[in-house]
C-alpha cells in the first residue's frame, strides 16, 4: 500500500501548516510499514524540512510533479535518485516575460521579495526563501479577469505549457502534474513486489490534485476552502478539515483495508 498527499490545506493546516492533528494516523502508517509520499506544489528545500520535521524518508515528488525524489535507501536504492518531468525553470521564466510584455496582468514569485512571499503565504521568511527556490514551475498572483486568463492559458498551451491552480497561487509549468511523478513511482513499486498489487491512497484538496486523486484506488478530498470544486468519481470526503479530516480519513480506510 502506498499513500500519496498534498501537503497545504490536506496533511497541513491551510492557515497554520500545522500537522499535529494527523499524527496518529502517521503513526500508525509508520507502524504498518506503509509509505507517505509527499506530493505537493512546494519546492524540494520546503518538503524536505517538512519530511524532516514528521520523519519522513520516502520518496515525494516536489513542484506540482517536476520530479520525483527517491532518497537513498528506498526501493532498492543505495543512492539517491532524482526524476525530473520539469522543463527547465529558465524557459518557463522566458514564457512569463513575454506575456507580462504582452500586457498580461500578475505577480509571480520572480517579482516578489522573500518578505512578500511571506506575506502572500502566512509562511515565515525561512520557508519563503525555500518557496522562492525552484526547478521548474513558477506560482503566480492572478490580477486580471477572466477572459485575459483563459487567453494567457491559450498563450501557454502553444507553447507546450499550463496554468495550473493550487490552493493559494496559479502555477505556470509545463504539460505534467503530480499524477505523472505518481504513476512513475507506483511503478517503481510494483517492479520491487511484482507478485503483489500495489495499492493506493491518495489525497488532496484542490483542483491540482485532482488527477492524483483519480489515479488513486483510495481518492479522498480533504474537506477544505477549495474542497468543494474538486469532484472525483468514487472519493471519500472528509468531515474535518485539514490534517483533521486527514486522520480521520486515513484511519477509517486503514480499519478497511488492513482487516
Amino acid at each position: 500500500m502506498l499513500v500519496f498527499t498534498d501537503l497545504d490545506g490536506t496533511l497541513l493546516d491551510h492557515h497554520s501548516y500545522d500537522h499535529d492533528a494527523a499524527l496518529p494516523a502517521l503513526e500508525r502508517l509508520r507502524e504498518a510499514e506503509i509509505p507517505v509520499i509527499l506530493n505537493s506544489s512546494k519546492t524540494r528545500p520546503e518538503m524536505e524540512a517538512i519530511k524532516a520535521c514528521i520523519d519522513n524518508r520516502d520518496p515525494f515528488i516536489v513542484e506540482n510533479g517536476a520530479a520525483a525524489i527517491i532518497p537513498a535507501g528506498n526501493l532498492r536504492k543505495d543512492a539517491e535518485l532524482v526524476i525530473a518531468f520539469c522543463a527547465p525553470l529558465d524557459e518557463v521564466n522566458e514564457q512569463l516575460l513575454a506575456l507580462r510584455e504582452a500586457g498580461f496582468p500578475f505577480r509571480s514569485f520572480n517579482d516578489m521579495s522573500v518578505a512578500e512571499v511571506a506575506q502572500a503565504t502566512g509562511l515565515d521568511e525561512a520557508s519563503a526563501a525555500n518557496a522562492k527556490r525552484r526547478i521548474g514551475t513558477m506560482p503566480l498572483q492572478w490580477q486580471g479577469d477572466d477572459r485575459q486568463l483563459e487567453a494567457m492559458r491559450s498563450r501557454l498551451r502553444a507553447v507546450g505549457m499550463q496554468l495550473l491552480k493550487g490552493g493559494r497561487f496559479y502555477h505556470a509549468m509545463g504539460q505534467y502534474d503530480k499524477a505523472d511523478a505518481m504513476a512513475y513511482l507506483i511503478k517503481r513499486y510494483q517492479s520491487c513486489q511484482p507478485d503483489r498489487e500495489v495499492v493506493t491512497i491518495a489525497l488532496g484538496d484542490s483542483h491540482n490534485d485532482r488527477r492524483m486523486l483519480e489515479t488513486a484506488d483510495y481518492p479522498v478530498i480533504i474537506k477544505g476552502v477549495n474542497s468543494d470544486k474538486l469532484h472525483v468519481a468514487g472519493a471519500l470526503r472528509s468531515e474535518g478539515y485539514g490534517p483533521v479530516g486527514w486522520n480521520e480519513c486515513i484511519q477509517s480506510l486503514l480499519n478497511q483495508l488492513l482487516e
